[in-house]
């Protein structure tokens, strides 16, 4: 099929960036997804992070430049919201049901809390800023 036959892309495969540039639309939720699992969002195969919750400058596998993120303290509002709401329940479940010892209850809500932080943190980080590369937020997609 020569260059001439082929049909124009439409609207919805179009996107225009905040400098003014086309390029291809980007789902939001396989990004969200990808980026929930620590994988890049462009390719899902690359690590997105290098270390706890450093991003990677570049993903390994596709080479998508990941360095524009702008993650900031989201990831960490999220952690404590959802953590915050599921200690909760757990805290009136736990207390009307058993009645444990106050230090014993107090201790396994922090072990609680502390690993469930430490497991949420670096998938909400990773899921904003597969948000963030998806609609080609803060210099995501500047170089298409």
């Amino acid at each position: 099929m020569d260059d001439h036959a082929r049909a124009a892309p439409s609207s919805a495969e179009l996107a225009i960036t905040s400098s003014g540039a086309v390029g291809e639309d980007r789902a939001t939720w396989p990004a969200v997804r990808r980026g929930l699992m620590r994988r890049c969002p462009s390719c899902g195969e690359g690590h997105l992070l290098e270390g706890y919750l450093k991003v990677a400058d570049t993903c390994p596998a596709c080479g998508e430049v990941l360095r524009y993120h702008r993650a900031d303290d989201g990831p960490a509002y999220l952690t404590i919201l959802v953590v915050g709401h599921i200690l909760a329940v757990m805290m009136h479940f736990i207390w009307v049901t058993f009645r444990p010892e106050p230090l014993v209850f107090a201790t396994m809500l922090t072990v609680v809390a502390v690993g469930m932080s430490l497991w949420l943190l670096p998938r909400f980080k990773g899921a904003i800023v597969g948000y963030q590369w998806a609609h080609r937020m803060h210099g995501f997609g500047d170089e298409d």
